[in-house]
């Protein structure tokens, strides 16, 4: 790209779109001068920059790397990684995993495959080498990767994207694994997109006029509205009294039957009162359509195993799971999918062990989405994510049975 100095910053114009301000320490790595590794990572930024019209580049809080289970990135991610991870790079900010494609402690007891699973760790290991955290969640604002609002990240799982754009009202757009590694490296990303207020507008209000209450619900509203507004920014009405477990299963859904990476709900999210919504399309969201989202998402009637935890189960869902089946007995396989920080607090509280006795499983690290559930004799997954409830079909080859938590559990305990 051609470029002038001007005072501190170098100009890069951008044929038939712009120009891109880079500081001198910048214009050092693109040169090479800070090593081939983060001139390699640094390229990449640029030309994601290129692509959306980007002035610059800003500093990050944080990051969150997807593209960490190997049924995912296989031995191709695999050598990319390890490559890397060799030649020294190390992340320049806080950077989180998301989940891997099993748990990683107790994968054998689980009967995870131990070809898939030796690859799996050799992931985990390259990614420790650069200095990621291996927390291997899709909610690192559970467990200690919290941002401030207004903060710039480069995140990449869609629901932790949501969720942080929404619910928090930080600012990132989807990144890719690459361009998520890439800004983890360079403590940079491009300022583009979501980053940018004006792009932060509601484009279409849904009015809600179906009584909602479990997290199903939540992701069947969610999938219904993903799928009609595709990329567009929702506004909501009509939604009163939820955690912050409803706004997840919600965001979840909607990032995985459209592309939605940032919502508002009037009177809950915090940037829903500087938001005019006047003369906006509006769609109205009844109880009829809700039911029949139920039984758009519901494929199946039997299922060979439930799991709870798409993105992971906060602690208040692992409280409630103990509660329905404690002293009882499942007779179906029971997962609830969290994250290893989560499980450990589940432990000390004795849930685990609650849990457990019932037949059930607190799976750390992973979650059904990302893991080789077809390898393992499993066919048909019932489910209260609706997330899981879209992907589960292609990427693992599952028939779904979809419903609410007390639903799913009333024909499984004895």
């Amino acid at each position: 790209m051609p470029r002038v100095k001007v005072i501190n910053y170098y100009i890069y114009t951008i044929p038939n779109r712009g120009i891109m301000y880079l500081t001198r320490e910048q214009e050092q790595i693109l040169n090479g001068e800070k090593g081939e590794i983060l001139q390699r990572m640094f390229r990449l930024l640029t030309r994601l920059g290129d692509i959306y019209k980007a002035d610059k580049m800003i500093p990050i809080g944080s990051v969150q790397v997807a593209g960490v289970s190997y049924k995912s990135i296989g031995d191709p991610g695999l050598e990319f990684l390890e490559d890397l991870a060799h030649k020294g790079a190390r992340v320049q900010v806080l950077t989180f995993l998301n989940p891997a494609g099993m748990d990683l402690e107790e994968w054998d007891i689980l009967g995870f495959p131990h070809d898939f699973s030796a690859k799996q760790l050799r992931i985990i290991t390259a990614f420790k080498e650069m200095g990621i955290v291996p927390t291997a969640t899709c909610t690192p604002y559970l467990i200690g990767n919290l941002p401030r609002f207004g903060e710039h990240l480069a995140w990449s799982e869609s629901s932790a994207v949501s969720f942080a754009n929404s619910v928090i009202g930080a600012r990132t757009n989807r990144e890719g694994g690459p361009s998520a590694l890439a800004a983890a490296l360079c403590g940079l990303t491009p300022n583009y997109g979501l980053h940018l207020p004006g792009n932060r507008i509601p484009e279409v209000v849904i009015e809600v006029k179906a009584q909602m209450g479990t997290l199903a619900d939540f992701g069947a509203l969610g999938h219904l509205v993903g799928k009609q507004v595709r990329s567009k920014i929702p506004y909501f009405t009509g939604i009163f009294d939820v955690t912050s477990d409803h706004l997840k299963s919600l965001g979840a859904a909607m990032a995985a039957s459209g592309a939605v990476a940032l919502y508002h709900i009037k009177d809950i999210t915090p940037e829903s009162h500087l938001m005019d919504v006047k003369g906006l399309e509006t769609i109205h969201v009844t109880q009829k359509d809700i039911k029949e989202t139920y039984e758009s998402l519901n494929q199946g009637t039997n299922p060979d195993i439930i799991i709870f935890g798409c993105p992971h189960s906060s602690l208040r869902e692992i409280i409630h799971l103990a509660k329905k089946i404690e002293g009882k007995k499942l007779k179906k396989p029971v997962w609830i999918c969290t994250s290893r920080a989560m499980k450990e607090i589940a432990n000390r509280m004795g849930l685990t062990s609650i849990i457990e006795k019932a037949g059930g499983k607190l799976v750390a690290d992973t979650c059904m989405v990302v893991s080789p559930l077809e390898q393992m004799g499993y066919s048909t997954t019932a489910v209260n994510s609706a997330k899981a409830a879209q992907y589960l079909p292609g990427f693992c080859k599952q028939t779904v049975v979809y419903g609410n938590i007390d639903d799913l559990l009333k024909e499984q305990i004895k």
